[in-house]
């Protein structure tokens, strides 16, 4: 839920939908879900107060767990949308719909995801719903940290921000990877998260969308921001599955962007 959103890319061609948002369940879940899961898992907010009311805004935060994209928007005093795999909407019978119809309550977004185009693509219907006056949520490592360290975050989320001129919004996501860890298939009510919103960034000073160093900067600015937050080991390095191929393990090893 990424620029780099957590729900593990797809090698599948990347296509892409105009987004489509605020229907009926989206509406019902906020009004139901919300709070539901606050009642149920008691998560401590903090900073609320930085969230703007209106317009484009993008929540760049910390990545622990599958429910961090259920996480932020439940915490959020105003709607969020993130992106998520295509198949989470495909399905067919009642388990389809019902995937479907939870994943659209709370304000997630088909997308086929990948690399390449389809990062491109991903990236395009993110810039529509800032475009719209929207908020969106990303995720600078790209994927979930399994071993709870913050990894270096990947440009894609910094690059939209300068596209678009829309505030960033860190966010330390905190327990979450205790509240549901990775292989888990239902939360624990045994834990609590904390969910913590930091002050707005503007990230303009560092230059054009265009310029590399704006990006890398702009990103590093981020991720700062982030690990004042959730303060996390920082891991100095990208959190990349392991390379399959000597390719792959040489262009990881070179120096390049991430995005």
């Amino acid at each position: 839920m990424t620029s780099e959103q957590s729900v593990e890319p797809e090698t599948s061609p990347a296509e892409t939908e105009k987004p489509r948002h605020a229907g009926f369940a989206y509406a019902l879940g906020r009004s139901l879900i919300t709070p539901l899961a606050r009642t149920i898992y008691r998560p401590r907010i903090e900073g609320r107060e930085n969230v703007p009311k209106d317009g484009a805004v993008i929540f760049a935060s910390n990545h622990l767990s599958f429910i961090d994209s259920i996480a932020i928007p439940v915490a959020s005093p105003r709607p969020v949308h993130f992106l998520a795999k295509s198949t989470y909407f495909e399905g067919t019978g009642f388990k389809g719909w019902l995937s479907k119809t939870f994943f659209e309550s709370i304000g997630a977004i088909s997308v086929r995801r990948g690399a390449g185009k389809a990062a491109l693509d991903a990236l395009d219907v993110q810039r529509q719903l800032l475009d719209e006056g929207l908020a969106v949520a990303l995720y600078p490592e790209g994927t979930r940290s399994t071993d709870g360290r913050l990894y270096k975050g990947r440009t894609g989320v910094a690059f939209l921000a300068l596209q678009t001129g829309a505030p960033v919004v860190p966010v330390g996501l905190i327990g979450t990877d205790k509240v549901m860890p990775v292989g888990a298939k239902m939360p624990t009510l045994k834990e609590r998260i904390t969910v913590r919103f930091g002050e707005p960034l503007d990230l303009s000073p560092h230059g054009p969308a265009t310029s590399g160093r704006a990006r890398r900067l702009a990103t590093d600015e981020i991720m700062a921001a982030i690990h004042a937050l959730s303060g996390q080991e920082l891991a100095d390095a990208y959190n990349e599955a392991p390379a399959q191929s000597t390719i792959e393990k040489i262009k990881q090893a070179l120096p390049h962007e991430r995005r």
